[in-house]
């Protein structure tokens, strides 16, 4: 039986789930220490895997297709940001400085892989074509995503500086995508076995770097700081920037000459920020202190992405 297209989807039940948790029962002291460590661990076996599962052949079969990539990474790496860095007088007397943090580090994100080519997928749109985007903006973002947080947020007091951000990136992240991708040859009769385990293993590291981050901030009073009022805001800014964005990959795509088929995987491509890459980035990048706020906005705008990215799906696949 199919889900209603506006219901949760079970990884975000599981979130809220791991957040009120974490809110009545945070991790503390030892016991946190433990779950912190564990948390890398988990992090650098994630990026592991999405080595080994990465297709390079998928990757290289759509290179050609070179104006559509571009378009998609410009979207992502570039405008995004600026949209961030343009709300940043509207949104600064309404959100806490942290808050803003998150909201601007969502802007610097990749985009999402399983849920971009899905979506495109659905709705009939040129599917090698978002593969091959999908993934590249994935591999580029291990690199772009901490740069341009040592650019943008060296003046909000956040990340680290550069060469630490580029340390990190490749201890915890770059290096163990590239033994998986080096793995591959090995591994990949298993993982097309075990596909189910391996998505379990993806979501289970993404819970507990949720769950250590949130900890850690209501542990230091996250939610007398962020009342309700504060998280509709939150909600409204990212229903607007993802409005935004799906308009400037429509109205673009379309005065560049591309078909409706890749029209279509540069709206899913472009517009789509990945949880599963800005939670481990953000464990990465910032003071374990200031990860559950900054965390916050990105959780929000990936359940808003989804509900509206599988109405927009249904639309285009009836043309």
């Amino acid at each position: 039986m199919q889900r209603p297209r506006f219901l949760p989807d079970n990884m975000t039940l599981l979130l809220l789930g791991v957040i009120l948790i974490a809110s009545f029962f945070p991790a503390r002291g030892a016991v946190a220490e433990v779950f912190e460590q564990l948390s890398v661990w988990m992090i650098a076996l994630l990026f592991f895997m999405h080595g080994a599962k990465l297709s390079r052949e998928a990757v290289i079969s759509g290179l050609t297709h070179w104006r559509l990539h571009l378009l998609v990474l410009l979207v992502t790496f570039v405008a995004f940001p600026v949209l961030g860095l343009l709300l940043k007088p509207a949104l600064l007397p309404i959100l806490t400085p942290d808050l803003y943090v998150g909201i601007l580090f969502l802007c610097m994100l990749p985009s999402t892989v399983q849920s971009s080519i899905a979506f495109t997928s659905v709705a009939r749109g040129n599917i090698s074509a978002a593969v091959c985007s999908a993934s590249a903006s994935n591999l580029l973002g291990i690199f772009i995503t901490p740069l341009l947080v040592s650019l943008l947020l060296k003046t909000q007091g956040e990340g680290h500086s550069s060469m630490d951000a580029i340390f990190n990136i490749v201890l915890q992240l770059l290096l163990p995508f590239v033994l998986g991708q080096l793995a591959r040859p090995f591994l990949q009769a298993w993982i097309t076995r075990h596909a189910q385990v391996l998505k379990m293993v993806d979501q289970s590291s993404i819970l507990l770097v949720v769950f250590v981050a949130f900890s850690a901030a209501v542990v230091q009073g996250l939610w007398a700081q962020v009342p309700k009022m504060m998280l509709l805001s939150i909600l409204g800014v990212s229903a607007v920037m993802l409005a935004l964005i799906m308009g400037l990959t429509m109205f673009v795509s379309r005065r560049l000459g591309f078909s409706k088929e890749d029209e279509i995987t540069i709206v899913f491509c472009g517009s789509k920020k990945s949880l599963a890459s800005g939670v481990p980035m953000a464990k990465v990048l910032f003071s374990s202190g200031s990860v559950g706020m900054v965390l916050l906005p990105l959780m929000l705008f990936h359940q808003l992405q989804l509900m509206v990215c599988a109405v927009l799906a249904q639309r285009y696949a009836k043309r």
